[in-house]
């Protein structure tokens, strides 16, 4: 049903988040300018979805960039632009110059105005929220709990927001996730990469420094316990060029560990919206089968697809993906 009460075909995912105007710049020095963060997640979505399923993208943009942005999206006719809007003028620049493929430095040259519980009220009713902030102000944890006592959709969070802060001069740099428990019972899927899982847990059991050591398997797995313990359904990592592993509890309520491997790329283009891309292929997977590994097998499938080009074309059908995740990992169990 929609909010009005009306009857509604397909499924609904709501993607929460900035869409920013990325200016980038390559470790091999090429320069380029394009929109990110909720593009990719839509677009991955749309790809996997139906012609009857609606995708609807929340952000707040520039007013300049309303236009164009609405442009690229429109041609894809499952998502729903309706949620994009620029009533403040104020959205998300960011500056990224890569040193490596997976290690770059970051800039924030304009602001995006927060995602509050009044924005996402017209999207209640969606299957699934999924939340791709990459600042920590941007969908705050007074959101996910509206959407969570008001919606009750499954609600997937990329912890990038909530582990990323700006200094004055807009430089981006990692924080301690210190309210991570006020948040936890909010969110159904959590996914991280590596280092935001530093920031989300050694805050509490390590020295802090500048640079934090990555966790030990053994600390991931307490880090994953102590996250399933407080309401949420599973902790997805991403573990850069090996895949992933997803944490969650079985019928008997022990803590299951699965590594997911990678899926081969056979040349990495462009790594920008991988993560963003992984969120909307998890998701999907959780929405389809309501099974934690199956959901992880279609995120490493939409970040391998983003990340062999620099286009939007670059994302494969529902029927192209699961060719993809078969040939990869075999039939599903």
């Amino acid at each position: 049903m929609t909010t009005d009460g009306r009857a509604r075909a397909g499924r609904k995912v709501a993607v929460l988040g900035p869409i920013p105007r990325d200016e980038i710049v390559t470790h091999t020095g090429e320069r380029f300018e394009k929109y990110g963060c909720v593009l990719y997640t839509a677009v991955a979505l749309s790809a996997l979805m139906g012609r009857d399923d609606t995708i609807v993208p929340v952000s707040h943009v520039r007013r300049r960039d309303e236009d164009p942005i609405k442009e690229i999206l429109g041609a894809y006719p499952n998502i729903d632009t309706s949620g994009i809007t620029s009533q403040a003028d104020q959205g998300d620049v960011i500056e990224l110059r890569y040193i490596e493929h997976n290690r770059r430095v970051e800039r924030q040259a304009s602001f995006m105005n927060p995602i509050l519980p009044a924005d996402v009220e017209p999207v209640l009713d969606a299957d699934a929220f999924v939340c791709v902030p990459i600042t920590d102000y941007e969908v705050g944890q007074p959101t996910l709990r509206y959407i969570k006592e008001n919606g009750g959709a499954p609600v997937v969070l990329d912890a990038h927001g909530p582990t990323v802060t700006l200094t004055r001069s807009g430089q981006r740099h990692p924080r301690v996730w210190a309210d991570r428990d006020l948040w936890l019972p909010y969110i159904d899927i959590l996914k991280m990469n590596l280092e935001e899982a530093s920031s989300t847990w050694l805050g509490e059991c390590a020295e802090l420094t500048p640079d934090p050591p990555r966790l030990s398997t053994e600390e991931l797995r307490t880090l994953a316990a102590h996250c399933l313990a407080r309401g949420v359904g599973a902790l997805c990592v991403t573990l850069d060029e090996r895949g992933c592993v997803v944490f969650h509890r079985g019928s008997s309520g022990v803590v299951i560990e699965d590594v997911v491997d990678r899926i081969e790329v056979e040349k990495v283009v462009d790594t920008t919206g991988a993560g963003d891309s992984f969120a909307a292929g998890l998701a999907f997977g959780y929405l389809a089968y309501r099974d934690y590994v199956t959901a992880s097998r279609y995120g490493n499938a939409m970040g391998a697809q983003r990340v062999s080009g620099a286009d939007l074309n670059v994302y494969l059908s529902r029927e192209e993906t699961e060719r993809q995740i078969r040939a990869a990992y075999g039939p599903r169990r």
